[in-house]
């Protein structure tokens, strides 16, 4: 049997980051692994800059999520003004302080920003490293999504839970049966039965009970290098058709 921490997340609008080129920011529709690695990670109070936490963090952390319901995609003109980089210049912690400084130091930056409303999906982490053992458990984990150490948010700040992540530590002997036993908020049960197909996505073809599940494979690039760089390579995630028929139109 396999130790899984299984956790909701929904909100208004959700922003699951996809390779972003020039003023494009598109996303996608389901959770992206450096997403949950951020949500993690901010729960449990490491810094972007702490190189070793964040390596360590991404080495142990291994997801599979649901998708219930994707939402509709919205797409938003973005300006935002940022001060131009300076050695002189000391840790900027608030807005204020960015906007302090000379008025010929702000630079505007021009994008379209994607986002998904209404996106329900679930997602289950288990731990796993080959090389030593985890550098957390998923009970630290679990108390640390229900008393954050950093506000939490589904891709990007402006987007925070609308409802507690309500995490689960759950014992099955494979990925889809933890994600089945997962009980989610009241209020988000009846996206469990409608007529309409769910989607389950997971790391790699070789997790337990999972070895020839896939009926296609995505290509992700969200495998992060570097937090302070924004660096971050590809990977293959992995696809399965979990229950109900599509709505097809007639």
């Amino acid at each position: 049997m396999q130790s899984y921490l299984v956790f909701q997340l929904y909100a208004p609008l959700v922003s699951w980051g996809d390779q972003a080129v020039g003023q494009e920011r598109p996303g996608t529709d389901h959770p992206s692994r450096s997403a949950l690695l951020g949500l993690i990670g901010a729960a449990l109070g490491l810094k972007r800059d702490d190189d070793a936490g964040q390596a360590a963090l991404a080495a142990d952390c291994h997801f599979g999520t649901r998708l219930y319901a994707p939402g509709l995609t919205l797409r938003d003109f973005h300006t935002v003004q940022v001060p131009a980089s300076s050695k002189k210049v000391q840790s900027l912690y608030t807005r204020r302080d960015e906007l302090s400084g000379p008025k010929a130091r702000l630079g505007t930056l021009l994008s379209f920003r994607s986002y998904q409303q209404d996106s329900f999906s679930v997602a289950a982490l288990w731990l796993e490293n080959t090389s030593r053992p985890p550098q957390w458990t998923l009970d630290t984990i679990c108390q640390a999504l229900q008393q954050p150490h950093f506000p939490l948010y589904l891709g990007r700040k402006s987007c925070p839970p609308a409802l507690p992540l309500n995490p689960q530590a759950l014992q099955a002997d494979r990925l889809q049966a933890a994600l089945d036993q997962y009980q989610p908020a009241e209020a988000m049960q009846h996206l469990l039965h409608r007529n309409r197909p769910a989607l389950d996505y997971w790391e790699y073809s070789d997790h337990i009970g999972m070895q020839g599940r896939e009926t296609h494979r995505v290509p992700r690039h969200d495998q992060p290098l570097n937090r302070r760089r924004w660096q971050f390579s590809s990977r293959e995630e992995y696809v399965a058709l979990v229950k109900g028929e599509a709505d097809v139109p007639e």
